[in-house]
């Protein structure tokens, strides 16, 4: 087996680190909470960073009309089947294919990642701005209109007295590791392709 299918066949098993460790994790730091407040988001699963946490977000929450985190939503069926399928593909590839169709996976893997984090990004839109107009407390804006509480898509953010943090775990790295390594396999299978004399 060539080294670049190798390096493919590694790549290609490097996303199912998805199904062990956490892809994101959101943190919520106030003053009013010594140890703050948070969740991972896995593949197919939201939890607890300490035990409670989604349970006090959902209540804290709940006063500026914030929907409650859900125990499952429609991308957790999925997401998961999305990385399986093409972790076989992946698979095939590896021991079939040639350097060019190394590249196609690079691809698809960055479209489907991308598309993942959009949806991400129009899902926390979602949660923050569709807030109950029959909340306890309203917040707007300087200009008058109805405050939203999204937190960051990457980054951190501060929303009223709190300081939001999201950031990629380790599930991520695994992710991004496998795409990477898929376009390197890519890189040395055409170099090894120009030294094969036509």
């Amino acid at each position: 087996m060539k080294r670049s299918n190798i390096i493919m066949f590694i790549a290609a098993l490097l996303p199912l680190g998805l199904f062990l460790f956490p892809l994101w994790k959101i943190t919520l730091e106030a003053p009013q909470y010594p140890i703050p407040l948070g969740m991972y988001i896995h593949i197919n699963d939201f939890s607890d960073v300490h035990p409670h946490d989604i349970k006090n977000i959902n209540l804290m929450n709940h006063y500026v009309g914030m929907k409650y985190i859900p125990e499952a939503i429609p991308e957790f069926e999925i997401f998961p089947i999305g990385i399986i399928v093409t972790t076989i593909i992946g698979l095939l590839i590896a021991f079939k294919g040639n350097y060019k169709w190394f590249l196609f996976w690079f691809i698809l893997m960055i479209v489907l990642s991308s598309a993942g984090l959009y949806d991400f990004y129009l899902w926390e839109h979602d949660y923050g701005h569709d807030l109950d107009p029959k909340a306890i407390m309203k917040f707007t804006n300087p200009d008058g209109s109805v405050m939203g509480f999204q937190p960051p898509l990457f980054g951190s953010k501060d929303i009223l007295n709190f300081r939001a943090h999201s950031y990629p775990r380790l599930g991520a790295l695994f992710l991004a590791l496998g795409i990477t390594a898929s376009f390197i396999a890519y890189l040395i299978g055409k170099k090894n392709n120009k030294k094969i004399p036509s």
